[in-house]
């Protein structure tokens, strides 16, 4: 009797903290590069504005997403974007995607990873110290995209790899949701729509699936 009990409790609260997860007003802080604001597509086709109207039809009421992100940016000025920009006490939920251009302008994996991880714990510091409420997502594959054409993809995709297992292990030491959104951008190769116009950037159909992967994390914070 008493197992019951307990059972129906645990399943009470549950409930209840999905409830007023979804009831409450959600702040979300969307830190990185290009990706991040979606270069190339209109404002709503970006990720972070994508999870957002997923999950307003779920019934969760998010605030637009704040952005701390420019095109070309690597960690180091990613930093120093975050340390001009005021913000909130806490967020509720907290993005964060970087790395891809220390990767093409030949910085190393391991000036990236000391780089990373002092972003990663502004991250978690953003969400209250909460690292429940953080994701990473991986670097996406530029090599595979039309853009690469003419030059070393292997090595690109190589050096990639690098720079995403150095934010993996971060990530997991850290004990932060990882989003792998890597494999899929290398479809690029074979499927034209999956980037846009300057034939670098995801379009607003790939941006859709990262948004995907975000939305569900987010229905996971309780």
């Amino acid at each position: 009797m008493k197992y019951n009990f307990l059972v129906f409790t645990i399943f009470c609260s549950i409930i209840l903290n999905k409830e007023a997860m979804s009831q409450k007003s959600i702040s979300y802080l969307a830190l990185g590069d290009s990706y991040t604001i979606g270069e190339g597509v209109p404002v709503y086709e970006s990720y972070p504005y994508q999870a957002v109207q997923m999950l307003r039809k779920k019934g969760y009421n998010l605030q637009a997403p704040e952005i701390v992100a420019k095109t070309g940016w690597t960690t180091d000025e990613l930093q120093a974007g975050i340390n001009s920009t005021k913000f909130l006490p806490i967020y509720d939920v907290v993005t964060l995607l970087i790395g891809v251009n220390n990767q093409y302008r030949g910085k190393s994996p391991e000036t990236y990873a000391d780089e990373f991880e002092s972003l990663l714990k502004q991250a978690i510091a953003f969400a209250g110290n909460d690292n429940k409420r953080v994701a990473v997502l991986s670097i996406p594959d530029w090599g595979a995209t039309p853009f690469a054409e003419g030059r070393d993809r292997a090595k690109i995709t190589a050096e990639i790899d690098a720079f995403n297992a150095a934010n993996r292990k971060i990530t997991s030491k850290y004990k932060v949701q990882y989003i792998d959104i890597t494999p899929g951008t290398r479809m690029a190769a074979t499927d034209p729509t999956m980037v846009t116009k300057d034939k670098l950037h995801p379009s607003g159909k790939e941006y859709t699936k990262w948004a995907e992967k975000v939305a569900k994390f987010v229905t996971t914070i309780r």
